[in-house]
């Protein structure tokens, strides 16, 4: 029997898969309808897709009970992250409550806790280090401007030559929708812009600042952590992390240069402080600078 691309699983029937199409386009247009992003929507899809071939039944047709010992499977025979588990029950509950138009289905589905681990922060002489590390000025460009500019991996990609405004009275780059769907304007520091205009010279780049090989899209995200990891290899730097350690090396090395939490959270593109406020615990200068209140006890005369 052909297989369709498009089901939500290898279900032996055709009028299941039929239906599972179905859903798996209103589902989708139910999220492009609501802003999600492409890679929202796709680990979305995905989810539910794996629910079906678990079960190898339609999802629409799955009670509460069921969804929660397929989540409980995940945990315990899969062994996946809470994060990954969260979005999985964060998928179930769109798929009956708003696409389904479900409400009298309960899912009683805790959402799990996600254990909170401090990310790897890179020294300013390990940034040094690891962007002299790359073997190209096109790898050497690409870690400066995320690591200047605090960018995602994929606002990263998505850069644009129209997006440097190196007018002297502007000197920023602009971050086309990023997280949340928002604009937003971050740094472009001098050196960054002289680095930009040799890697131009270069490269000669029409639309995309970084394209992929052929010039017709901007570089794919695996492509961009692939230059991140062999340059972190070859700088000798631990691995524990891809390229979004530059964003945290940029957010904590600004904070500990005396940078202001509002004016960090805007360049980051953070919705909330609290967000924000993470980089604060991660700066070492709040951490080394502060007094122990061993050192404020009286001396002990024994």
């Amino acid at each position: 029997m052909s297989r369709s691309i498009l089901s939500f699983g290898n279900v032996p029937d055709f009028d299941k898969e039929s239906e599972m199409t179905e859903l798996r386009n209103r589902m989708d247009e139910a999220m492009v309808l609501r802003g999600f992003s492409p890679r929202t929507r796709e680990s979305y899809l995905a989810c539910v897709r794996a629910l079906a071939k678990h079960y190898w039944q339609p999802p629409d047709v799955l009670d509460g009970p069921r969804i929660q010992a397929y989540l409980l499977h995940l945990i315990t025979e899969k062994k996946l992250a809470y994060a990954s588990v969260n979005q999985a029950a964060c998928a179930f509950r769109f798929m009956f409550g708003t696409v389904l138009h479900k409400p009298e289905m309960r899912l009683d589905i805790p959402m799990a806790k996600v254990p909170t681990r401090l990310p790897q922060i890179l020294t300013r002489a390990e940034v040094t280090r690891l962007i002299g590390a790359a073997l190209s000025l096109r790898g050497r460009t690409l870690l400066a401007t995320t690591y200047a500019a605090g960018l995602r991996v994929s606002e990263l990609c998505a850069l644009q030559l129209t997006d440097i405004e190196s007018a002297p009275e502007r000197m920023c780059l602009k971050v086309r929708q990023g997280k949340g769907a928002r604009d937003r304007y971050t740094l472009l520091s001098p050196r960054l812009l002289d680095m930009l205009r040799r890697y131009w010279c270069d490269r000669r780049p029409r639309q995309w600042l970084f394209p992929n090989r052929s010039g017709s899209a901007p570089i794919e995200i695996k492509t961009a952590q692939r230059i991140y990891c062999a340059a972190r290899d070859a700088a000798g730097i631990a691995p524990e992390g891809g390229i979004h350690s530059l964003r945290h090396a940029f957010a904590t090395h600004l904070i500990e240069a005396g940078v202001d939490l509002p004016t960090v959270q805007r360049l980051l593109g953070h919705g909330h402080i609290s967000t924000t406020m993470r980089y604060v615990h991660l700066a070492r200068a709040h951490v080394t600078g502060t007094t122990s209140p061993l050192e404020l006890l009286e001396p002990s005369t024994r």
